[in-house]
């Protein structure tokens, strides 16, 4: 019998800049262990100081490239980044549920670290509506969190009350990350739905410019540790801290003129 690697698969956009997106993605997996495929959504041209266009691959060849890889290799998880319209959004959807794979995740990818928009509208109810409803568990930063819930988020002892509000009827967890909000002592706040049960996860906030791609890279984490088989409460705490020590590691670094990315590869690199 041979051996076999825990597979990861991500759903997303590029970035050529190399710190968020697919490529965040797959640095993610290979360093949690996996071994990481592909299936890119739109070609996005974007640096570190923002994002200058859009280039989406068409919506056949999008459901193409994920039978392709799920047909062959198969995958332990999904992660999913941004999907930028309605119908690539019901694409997606429609052609993973041929599969069964239950580890999905979704990165609900509406603003990019500078600002810029990265959602159609009309894709938001959507998104909503057709897609978190059929993943396991969702990781919205604040302005994501915002916009689903139609509401402005002001403090930190908000978000135990909010998160389960996001949770679509308490049948899809949620991790809300507070990376926005401006406390010394930064608590994401972790809902299992299947266990209804909150769980706060804090470290210090760090003082860096180096924050690309974080929003992919601990979604991306989450999916690996599943991928490995762990329970959803110990997969998101070991991605926290895979993600926060990836911020400590980088935070000293510069690359690009604006948001640099995390060290992805802390653990290897000397």
């Amino acid at each position: 019998m041979k051996k076999q690697y825990r597979k990861a698969l991500t759903i997303a956009g590029s970035d050529p800049s190399g710190g968020a997106g697919i490529q965040a993605d797959l640095k993610t997996f290979s360093a949690c262990g996996c071994y990481g495929a592909t299936v890119i959504v739109a070609v996005v041209d974007e640096n570190t100081v923002g994002v200058s266009g859009v280039h989406p691959i068409p919506v056949p060849f999008v459901a193409g490239q994920i039978r392709s890889v799920l047909d062959d290799i198969g995958a332990d998880a999904i992660k999913i980044g941004m999907l930028h319209s309605s119908e690539l959004i019901i694409s997606v959807k429609d052609t993973l549920a041929q599969y069964n794979i239950s580890n999905i995740v979704l990165d609900p990818v509406m603003v990019a670290t500078s600002g810029d928009k990265l959602l159609q509208d009309e894709a938001i109810d959507t998104l909503k509506n057709e897609l978190i409803p059929a993943v396991r568990i969702i990781t919205p930063n604040i302005p994501e969190a915002e916009i689903l819930l139609g509401q402005k988020i002001k403090a930190q002892a908000d978000l135990p009350r909010l998160v389960k509000n996001l949770s679509f009827g308490r049948k899809v967890s949620v991790l809300l990350k507070a990376g926005h909000l401006s406390d010394d002592t930064l608590t994401d706040v972790f809902y299992n739905a299947e266990t209804d049960e909150i769980i706060e996860l804090s470290s210090k906030r760090i003082q860096t410019a180096n924050t690309h791609g974080t929003g992919c890279t601990f979604s991306s984490a989450i999916a690996a540790f599943l991928a490995h088989g762990l329970e959803l409460n110990d997969a998101v705490k070991k991605a926290k801290d895979y993600i926060n020590m990836a911020i400590v590691k980088g935070a000293d670094y510069q690359i690009g003129k604006g948001h640099g990315p995390v060290h992805h590869f802390f653990d290897f690199w000397q």
